[in-house]
């Protein structure tokens, strides 16, 4: 393995605006603006939905606000074929989906990621929370984005690839070296990566948590770049890092999507 996998150190706001025409694919989990005192249950416990200052709630003009100024910024960072890749629930996805149409990119598709294994709804009032929504689109109406139909096919047995997806959250071994409050199953992002980027492609993460997109980005030889105010966050990914490099092939043979791409090439 021989791709970059660069993590910096700073505000979203501040570091993206540094690039322009670079990016191939972004791939963007920002704040879902939940951490508002509300309990939830994981592995059996009740837990709080407080995930950090990061994500603490506000007015939706403020949200609105802050999804319009990153989500500007990303455009100017995608290369003329690249797209974008925002993940979301009911909190965020209704505010990125407006900012998305003010700022002129085009809307290709929105993914719906079904969790085969939510936790169950706390307050027996609605029902279970078992799906994320992703967001795909591309720069604006006149360029021409990736996409990888034929692949896409091929890990549908043939047929085209749909819309909603279906995987399990983070396995145990996702959280060797420490877990992210919000951090997304490996097998979701070689999936998306995959779909919508070439080898050598660069790959940009402007929320990079513990580097999920990162890891998933060089087991399929796509550089990176992530962003990441959080030093406890930057931490964990280096240990990540280092134990994929460790591990590369163990690594690689875990997703069936990998497996069932017989023409790529690896190392």
């Amino acid at each position: 393995m021989r791709n970059d996998f660069r993590l910096i150190n700073g505000d979203c706001f501040n570091e993206l605006a540094k690039f322009k025409d670079e990016f191939d694919l972004i791939f963007a989990d920002p704040p879902y603006f939940l951490s508002n005192g509300g309990l939830s249950i994981q592995s059996g416990q009740i837990v709080s939905v407080n995930k950090g200052k990061w994500d603490e709630g506000t007015n939706i003009d403020e949200i609105d606000e802050f999804n319009l100024k990153w989500l500007k910024l990303a455009k100017r960072s995608l290369s003329d074929n690249g797209s974008i890749m925002i993940s979301g629930t009911y909190h965020n996805i209704f505010s990125i989906g407006r900012a998305l149409q003010k700022l002129d990119y085009k809307i290709l598709n929105i993914i719906t990621w079904q969790k085969t294994n939510p936790p169950p709804n706390f307050s027996c009032r609605y029902l279970t929370h078992s799906t994320e929504q992703i967001i795909w689109a591309r720069k604006d109406e006149k360029h021409k984005h990736i996409f990888n139909y034929e692949l896409m096919k091929r890990l549908n047995c043939d047929k085209q690839m749909k819309d909603v997806w279906s995987f399990a959250a983070i396995a145990p071994w996702e959280k060797a070296c420490g877990k992210h409050p919000t951090q997304k199953p490996l097998s979701l992002l070689i999936r998306l990566i995959l779909m919508a980027s070439n080898e050598n492609s660069v790959i940009c993460d402007p929320f990079a948590g513990s580097a999920t997109t990162g890891i998933a980005a060089n087991l399929l030889n796509r550089d990176f770049v992530g962003i990441e105010k959080e030093q406890e966050f930057i931490d964990i990914a280096l240990k990540r890092k280092a134990e994929l490099e460790a591990n590369f092939i163990k690594f690689r043979d875990k997703f069936s999507d990998i497996k069932l791409l017989n023409g790529l090439k690896f190392g």
